[in-house]
């Protein structure tokens, strides 16, 4: 038996958290089921070093537990394809169970199976593979099978993670590609520095001559990185693990999302990213059924941002007090004018799940633009950036020849 700290929503909406001991995360969501609670996030409690689970561990939990998002989405896609032929609910499990790629998945699929046999709907049954089945998910399928339109809500599902793959998949190609560059760049220079500038300085220091500033410069910099190159690396190791373990707190998570919102051209991005993630969900969620309170519980985990995911709680607060979901987003500064006005609009009319999903719509456009912008504009940056760096070693190591009579003579 192991301990598990959750946290859930009960049925007014309020966040439950506690711990529980249990053999399994699948029994902790039962238990929670059975007390009427809906569980939001499920961890296990650490254990001692003789006792812990190989599957468990951070760097293989993925190898066992994981299943990709392009799996899920062709599930939702085909499951949604299958029911809407008339399929009953466990023959499209079966047949999907087949047909899927992912060995993990399968064994997921049949014990959904198994469970709906049992008596279990088919969001209770997914609500037992957390790992898989997050409560955005959860909770839309649960609202599709109250509401009977369970196809058309596993249709939106397929259409959402799509747009957050895609919006993933941008991000990632925005922010990937110059700091490939820089890396590629740096061993590069540090190569020269540590291998080729050392056999320069030998020659240069037994022929007498003072050298220029520059190439000074240049040897200064290759005994650092011989001298001093482990220290520097360890330290550098150092800080990323620090930065991990102050991601890990709320408050390190918040801070350090605050400094990423506020740095030039990717801060502006990120924040656009999640204003889109947020305003798509929350639209989806709303046009499913969802309860407000519990979608913006949901759409808070989901944000991606601290930062964001902060002020969410101020809406949510604001909404539960009966006030309007637009003040809180004006007051945090974080959301443009644009966002809070159509929002205002929406809340006026009747039809704010529409006017989210054409922010939502707004800001996926305004991010592929920016990224599209980015990439174009960058490639060449970088190269003019990587051509000043190496012809600048370049011109210190051969500078003395240049520009020193005595050594050209010598040579």
């Amino acid at each position: 038996m192991r301990k598990y700290h959750y946290e859930a929503l009960d049925n007014g909406g309020r966040t439950v958290c506690g711990a529980i001991a249990a053999a399994s995360e699948e029994q902790i969501i039962e238990k929670l089921h059975g007390l009427g609670y809906y569980p939001m996030r499920v961890i296990r409690e650490r254990v001692k070093l003789g006792d812990i689970d190989v599957s468990a561990l951070p760097g293989l939990r993925s190898v066992f537990h994981r299943v990709k998002p392009k799996h899920l989405t062709a599930f939702s896609r085909q499951l949604a394809t299958l029911l809407d032929a008339g399929l009953p609910i466990l023959r499209a499990l079966r047949v999907l169970q087949e047909q899927t790629d992912s060995r993990v998945f399968q064994d997921k699929i049949g014990e959904m199976a198994k469970d709906i046999e049992a008596g279990s709907t088919l969001s209770e049954a997914m609500g037992r593979h957390s790992r898989i089945f997050n409560p955005l998910y959860v909770n839309l399928v649960r609202a599709g099978e109250i509401g009977g339109v369970l196809e058309r809500v596993l249709t939106k599902l397929a259409d959402l993670q799509e747009r957050r793959a895609a919006l993933v998949s941008r991000m990632r190609t925005a922010l990937m590609y110059p700091l490939s560059v820089l890396a590629i760049a740096t061993i590069i220079v540090s190569v020269i520095l540590v291998y080729v500038l050392p056999k320069f300085e030998q020659i240069y220091a037994g022929l007498g001559e003072e050298l220029p500033w520059l190439t000074l410069q240049m040897v200064a910099a290759s005994d650092f990185l011989r001298q001093h190159g482990v220290i520097a690396l360890c330290f550098i190791a150092v800080a990323y693990v620090v930065f991990r373990k102050v991601r890990l707190t709320r408050e390190g998570r918040y801070v350090t999302d605050r400094l990423a919102l506020e740095a030039p051209v990717f801060g502006d991005l990120m924040l656009k990213a999640s204003i889109a993630r947020f305003a798509g969900t929350l639209s989806t969620m709303i046009q499913a059924g969802v309860p407000i309170l519990q979608a913006l519980d949901i759409v808070r985990d989901t944000s991606g941002n601290e930062v964001v995911g902060r002020t969410l709680e101020r809406v949510h607060a604001s909404v539960k007090d009966g006030e309007t979901i637009h003040r809180p987003l004006q007051e945090s500064r974080i959301f443009p004018p644009l966002v809070t006005h159509m929002v205002a609009v929406g809340e006026e009319t009747g039809a704010i799940d529409q006017m989210l999903e054409k922010v939502a719509e707004s800001y996926q456009r305004d991010v592929d633009d920016t990224v599209d912008a980015f990439t174009s504009l960058i490639e060449p940056f970088l190269m003019v950036f990587l051509g000043v760096v190496i012809g600048t070693i370049v011109i210190a190591l051969y500078l003395p020849i240049i520009y020193l009579p005595g050594i050209a003579t010598k040579f």
